[in-house]
Formats: structure tokens, C-alpha cells, sequence
């Protein structure tokens, strides 16, 4: 089985984080988009369909027969049995969105990857009963993480058993399963409110306390006395400290030391400094408005509690301050003094006091040097990446 995966709209409506990543390769619950069909379907390759400049590191293929599927949608075990039932001459639909049908080769080789729109007129329109999660905007993701979590929780730990967990620490409920190599000591974890996953070679530091749902990928970090509550997300390779609420972090970034964040979306590579807070509330109590890319405008998140979206390899400096609703772009550096901006391009140098440009030789300058800290080169597609996006800034 082969299984296209296709961004539609949804690559312009969810950037900065699509910015450098297929739809599918973002991170809700324990698993990234795709390796949620992967795993519901285990013998299944998968190749993408997004914009042309990421295909040499996503790339697109075709089969004489695959299921084209929808990028955005969070995969559950009801969709899947209903995947399996989908016969050739039917589309699943939930509302509005498409979430996926067969296709022969000819079908897909002709389309362009920039504005591939699938063709369902003469398949018959079957409303899934799922419910599945179709991620539109940035904000979906922290909002829906604690359904995904609970999905692949079940998915990941059925059939298997925890690693035994320290004495030395005090549990509440039972849902808390530990990878073999996981190391936690002396910290309260709550499984009452959420599952609570540990990967493998994931620390959780003492004096920690954590409050259900959390997932926690390979060699991520919960420094000395952090507080994670809320349906929380820390992709491979994430440190952070300090007090994480209801936020997903996709992986190999850091918010080390005290300060807030909640409500909010990191992407790869990013680095919060020490002390550096977001609002995720306004002092109205009012919905919150962010800015979306695509539309170059402000629109409303329907959320009373929206914190940060921040795009791959960007870095904020000792105590910095983000607003309610603030957006990110990629490879931007933010410092100084005062609230910046609620919309911060990509490739911004700056803060409250205005920006200039992150050349290009200092991004992948820096890029380079954080990868290298983690014995990661930068690989000379994501430069092809980078050199891309900053481009299309100029």
C-alpha cells in the first residue's frame, strides 16, 4: 500500500510552521501526522505532495494504486477501519473536507504539487464517522493535542507494559508508561487528567511535577523543578524548564530555564532564553486575534487562550516577552526590551524598537552551530530550504 499525502490550502493556512515542513510532518499528540498512518498501517510507504521547493527533501511518488489522503488529518482507529472498507469508486469525506480515496498513477503524475486538487466528482461522497481532527490553523494543534494524545497513547502503549518507575517518585492514576531507558526521579507525576508517555532515554528531572497528558519523544528533558500541565507536547531532543502549559514543541528546541509558556506551538531548532514569557491571555478576557501569513492579516482564533506560534530555528533572547496571540516566522532572532510585534516575519533581527534583516550567511550560521551542539549537520536540502524562503522575503 502506498499512501499520498497531500498539503491542499492547509500548507498556506497553518505556516509559519509549513514554512519548512510538509503539512504532515507536524507534531500532535506523541506522533507526527505521518507516522500516525504509518503505524495504522504498518506495511504502507508514504510520499508527499507540497511545494516543489521542499520535494528533495519530501519527496512525491507514485504507484500503479494508492489512497490519496488528506495532510491535515489526525488519523484514529475509526478512520482507519473505514479506510479499509473504502472502496475504489468512493471518497471519504467529514463535511466539508476530504480526507481520502483512491487513485491510479496517471491521475496524480499530471498534477502539479504547488495547487494539487483532488478530483472526487465521480466518486461516490461517504461521511466519515471518525470524527478525526483536520488541522487549519497553527493554533488547532495545541487545542486538539490532548485528543491526539489520548489516541496515541492507546496506539503506542496497547499491548505492552511500562518500564518500572522509580520509587523515589509519586504517582497519581495509571496511565503513565515509561520507555526502558526513561529516567525519573523524585518528581510527582498525574495521570488523572491525561496519559503521561516518557520516551526512551527521556528525563524528567527531580522536583518536577507534571500534570497529565504529556509526551515526552526520545532524549527530550524536564529540567529541575519544571511544572508541565495542560496536554503537553516535547518532540526528540527538547530541554525545557521553568512552567509549560498546553503547548507543543516539535523537537530539538529549548526553553531551558524559568518563565511561561502556554497555549503555544515551537517548531524545530528554536531557543526561548531565560525568563522569556508569552501572555496567552488579554487582560479582557476577550478571543484572541493572530495573524495569519497567507492572508497577510489579523483573524480570529474563536480561542480565549492563545499564547505563541513560532516558526523552525527561531531564538529569543533573555527576557522577552511575547503578547497574546503572537506570530513568529522562521529563522527570526528577538530581543531587547518591551513587547515586540504580534506578527514577526521570517529571517527578522530585532524587538519592540523594529527589525532589520537576519542575512542569510548569519542564519545558516547560527543554524549550523545549534545543529552542531546535537552532532547534527545541517544537510544541504534544509539549506536549499532556508536559502528558498529567505529569498522569497527579499
Amino acid at each position: 500500500m502506498h499512501i499520498v499525502l497531500f498539503d491542499g490550502n492547509a500548507h498556506q493556512t497553518l505556516l509559519p510552521l509549513t514554512a519548512t515542513r510538509p503539512v504532515s510532518e507536524i507534531r500532535i499528540g506523541i506522533l507526527k501526522l505521518s507516522e500516525k498512518w504509518k503505524k495504522y498501517f504498518s506495511n504502507a510507504s508514504v510520499s508527499y505532495l507540497c511545494p516543489h521547493y521542499l520535494q528533495n527533501r519530501f519527496p512525491f511518488d507514485v504507484k500503479d494504486m494508492q489512497l490519496v489522503a488528506n495532510a491535515a488529518v489526525c488519523i484514529n482507529k475509526v478512520l482507519a477501519h473505514e479506510i479499509n472498507d473504502l472502496k475504489a469508486n468512493e471518497a471519504l469525506f467529514s463535511g466539508e473536507h476530504l480526507l481520502a480515496y483512491w487513485a491510479d498513477a496517471d491521475s496524480l503524475k499530471s498534477m502539479n504539487n504547488e495547487a494539487f486538487t483532488p478530483d472526487t466528482n465521480k466518486l461516490k461522497h461517504l461521511e466519515s464517522k471518525a470524527n478525526a481532527i483536520v488541522l487549519q490553523r497553527p493554533w488547532d494543534i495545541f487545542k486538539n493535542n490532548a485528543q491526539a494524545l489520548e489516541d496515541d497513547f492507546e496506539l503506542i502503549t496497547k499491548g505492552r507494559t511500562s518500564a518500572a518507575i522509580s520509587s523515589t517518585n509519586t504517582l497519581l492514576g495509571e496511565r503513565i508508561f515509561a520507555e526502558e531507558s526513561a529516567v525519573i526521579e523524585c518528581a510527582i507525576l498525574n495521570s488523572k487528567t491525561g496519559p503521561i508517555y516518557i520516551g526512551q532515554e527521556a528525563e524528567i528531572m527531580e522536583g518536577s511535577v507534571v500534570r497529565g497528558g504529556l509526551a515526552m519523544l526520545e532524549h527530550a528533558c524536564v529540567k529541575l523543578s519544571g511544572k508541565i500541565y495542560g496536554a503537553t507536547t516535547l518532540g526528540p531532543h527538547v530541554k525545557v524548564g521553568g512552567e509549560i502549559n498546553n503547548s507543543v514543541i516539535f523537537g530539538f528546541s529549548n526553553k531551558g530555564h524559568d518563565g511561561f509558556l502556554g497555549n503555544s506551538v515551537l517548531g524545530e531548532w528554536c531557543n526561548l532564553g531565560a525568563d522569556t514569557n508569552n501572555s496567552n491571555l488579554k487582560n479582557n478576557y476577550s478571543e484572541v486575534n493572530a495573524y495569519a501569513p497567507a492572508e497577510k492579516k489579523l483573524i480570529a482564533t474563536g480561542l480565549q487562550f492563545c499564547g505563541l506560534i513560532m516558526g523552525d530555528h527561531s531564538k529569543s533572547g533573555i527576557n522577552t516577552m511575547f503578547n497574546t496571540g503572537t506570530v513568529c516566522g522562521v529563522s527570526a532572532n528577538v530581543f531587547g526590551a518591551g513587547f515586540p510585534p504580534k506578527y514577526i516575519a521570517d529571517f527578522s533581527w530585532g524587538g519592540a524598537e523594529g527589525f532589520e534583516d537576519f542575512k542569510l550567511e548569519k542564519v545558516l550560521e547560527v543554524a549550523e552551530k545549534m545543529m552542531e551542539r546535537r552532532g547534527i549537520s545541517l544537510s544541504k536540502e534544509e539549506r536549499e530550504i532556508l536559502t528558498y524562503l529567505h529569498g522569497q522575503k527579499q
